[in-house]
Order: C-alpha cells, then structure tokens, then sequence
C-alpha cells in the first residue's frame, strides 16, 4: 500500500484532540470544517466515490487540485466511501463512535434516508455534536427547496441593499451566504463543545440555516424597519445614517472611503481639506442635520476632495486622525503590508514547491504551527481505517473489493 502524509495535529492547535467527521461539500460546510481544522482538530473529509464536486470548478487549479477547492480544504484527511452501500454506512457508523462533531451539508432528508441521521449517530454516540449546514434549515415552507449564495442574498434582503443608490440591485462580490453560514456554524459546534465539556452530555444537535444567517447580518438596517417602518434602498457609496461614512472620487480616479462618523472626525475632516468654513455652517452642524441636507453637502464635498490626489486625500486625513482607506483590488488587499504582518497569507507546502492561500483570521496563543495542502480523493482512506478503526489489511481489501472504500495515493492513482 502507498504511503501517505501523516497529519500530526494531535498535539497541534487548541482543539487538538477533537476528531471532526467532514460530510460536507461546495463551500459553506467545508469552508466551516476548514475553521476547526486550522485550530488543531482532525477533519476527516467523508467523500462519495467521485468525490467533492468543487475538485472540478475552473478555471484556476494548484498542483492538480482546484483552487475553489484548494481555497476550503487544507489541513483534512480524505477517506472516500459509497454510502449507498451498507458496509460503506458501517464504516461511517464506525468513525462516528470514534468522532467528537459530524458536520453535514446534505438537502434535509437525505442521511435521514441513508440510514446514518442524528438519531442514528446520537445513538451510535451519545457524545456527538452534529451539525446541519443547509440552506433554510430542517423546517418551515422552504426545507426542502436548493438554495446557494445568491439565492440566500436575495431573499434575505441583502441584495436589495447592494448597488448604486439608480441603479440595480447586485449580489455581494463575497459569498457570505455561504462562508457567514459557516462561521456560524463553527459557532454552534464549540458551544456543544463547551456544554459538553461542562455539563459532560453530548447529543447536541446545531441545526444552521444560509437564510437564518443572512437575515442575522440585515443588524440594525432591520431594525430600521421593525422599529422606524423604514425599508431601506440601495445603499450606494455611503450610510443610510451617517453621510460622511462613504466613498469619493479622487483627481486620479481612485475610489477612498471615509469614515468621518463623529462630529471631532467631521470637523477634522473639513478643515483637512480645506474647508473648515462649512463645520460652522448650521445646515451641518450636527449629524441629523447634515442628514437633512446630505445633497447639498455632498455638492460641497464632492468638487473639493475630486481636485485632491487620493494618495494625497489619505496623508492630509490620516495626519487628522480621520479614518479613511482605498479601496483596493483583491492583490493589493493581499498584498497589504498590515495583511501580510497578520500572517492572513500564507505558503503551504506542496512537495518540492508551495501554493499561497489565506489564513485563518483567529489568532490564538496554541495556534498549529504546520498547515498541510487540502488532500487528494480518497488519499487517507487506508490510514483513518487503520489509525482511527483499527482494521488490518485484510479488512481494507475486502471493503475495497466491494466497493464500499476506495483508496487513492497522493498521485491521484488507486491503491
């Protein structure tokens, strides 16, 4: 049998330890497996026989691999297993007696239909956190409809927010139906983590919606609504409540943001650029009244900071103390010098060369020091039966032989 690489996260990273069963796919659940996975816990990505259908998204690919997938998937084990067949659900009933969380991304139904549900597992392991990822969640009118990131957007009312205040709405340019869909549910996971390592009981089931969580993130624009009876246009270039929390043009056709959102920053902001006058002026001299004649403020504004260099406009309201920021492309925002110090890009080994991806956003003292690229199909399907299971070879050929693993090297060639 080929070798494989070792994944040595059992002393790596604070959730060490805790041994994760990946049943997801596409972005939201493995975007969320790949969270834990970072902080030392051991992801064991449970692929179908053609595997993680993101293997195959273009146009971009990194030693072989997709860079949508590569973008999800780095520090997992991949076993590959036919659910459909009873001995491969025997060998997922299997890890599961060994595993602290499952987290899953099927359409409501389907591991219910597999035989291998929450009720199955909790009973199979009492001690389980599982975790459902899914677009509407296990109940109400829409739980069996498909849902992906736009959809998610649309209906939440997120869309309806996105776009020039004349124009149409758009869809966010990131997919945070997807990945805020997965933060949260790293969230449920460590609160049953934390429950059970308090109260000593598992059986926790974590059941995440995308449109739960879109709405979650309409914060105090709901709000806005549920209390004033307001409902909210597109947003455009600035803040439905703060008129100089917005975007401008600079003379070199360079887009900066500015945060002027107190009445020291405002005043800081006009004389910066030359126009302390109109800090005196009573149409502007407070927040509400500025909003009552943001249009003509913005006929001020505007003229002014479009004669100004937007490197120029940043040195005069930084040495102001106003926040203010470009608005970069994706290589600049890469290739920023406070990005780079936070280690949010970094080179993962690949063999004799390595890919760039970016970090995990939570620093922790323990954090993994070793971060290893996502795996191949079914690269570690013999060593999680043997390490995890315990079964010999004999086993493994016969699970093989009936289809019901499939076993591949790290070239991508079965074993």
């Amino acid at each position: 049998m080929a070798a494989v690489r070792k994944l040595d996260s059992a002393d790596s990273g604070p959730l060490s330890g805790v041994i994760v069963l990946d049943l997801t796919m596409h972005l939201a659940g493995p975007f969320a497996t790949q969270i834990l996975g970072d902080l030392g816990a051991r992801i064991i990505k449970v692929e179908p026989p053609k595997g993680d259908s993101t293997r195959d998204i273009g146009p971009y690919f990194v030693d072989g691999l997709s860079a949508y997938f590569f973008s999800t998937n780095r520090n997992k084990e991949s076993i590959c297993i036919d659910l459909k067949l009873p001995e491969g659900r025997e060998v997922l009933l299997s890890l599961a007696k060994k595993a602290d969380v499952v987290i899953e991304n099927f359409r409501p139904g389907t591991m219910e239909k597999l035989g291998i549900g929450y009720d199955v597992l909790s009973e199979v392991n009492p001690q389980i956190i599982f975790c459902s990822i899914t677009g509407f969640g296990q109940s109400g009118p829409y739980v069996h409809h498909p849902a992906f990131d736009i959809i998610v957007q649309a209906l939440s009312g997120g869309m309806s927010l996105t776009g020039e205040t004349q124009g149409r709405p758009v869809r966010s340019g990131l997919p945070i139906g997807d990945v805020c869909a997965g933060m949260y549910g790293v969230i449920g996971v460590l609160t049953g983590l934390v429950r059970r390592s308090i109260e000593g009981r598992g059986a926790y089931y974590v059941d995440v919606a995308m449109l739960d969580t879109q709405v979650s993130l309409l914060s105090y624009v709901a709000s806005y609504y549920l209390i004033g009876g307001i409902v909210p246009g597109l947003q455009g270039r600035g803040h439905m409540s703060i008129p100089t929390y917005r975007a401008f043009t600079c003379s070199d056709n360079r887009d900066v943001v500015v945060a002027a959102n107190t009445e020291k920053m405002f005043e800081s902001l006009c004389r910066a650029i030359g126009l302390g006058e109109i800090a005196s002026d009573q149409r502007f001299s407070d927040n509400r009244r500025r909003l009552e004649h943001r249009s003509e403020l913005y006929e001020i504004l505007e003229p002014r900071i479009a004669e100004i260099t937007s490197g120029e406009l940043i040195r005069l309201l930084t040495d102001a103390d106003v926040p203010v920021a470009p608005i970069n492309h994706v290589d600049e925002a890469l290739a920023n010098s406070q990005v780079i110090h936070r280690n949010m890009v970094f080179d993962v080994p690949l063999g004799d060369h390595s890919a760039k991806v970016v970090g995990n956003p939570v620093k922790v003292p323990d954090e993994r020091a070793d971060h290893l690229p996502p795996p191949r199909l079914g690269e570690h399907t013999i060593s999680v039966l043997t390490s995890v299971l315990g079964f010999d070879d004999d086993a493994i050929n016969e699970l093989i032989d009936k289809g019901a693993v499939t076993a591949f090297s790290r070239e991508g060639n079965r074993t």
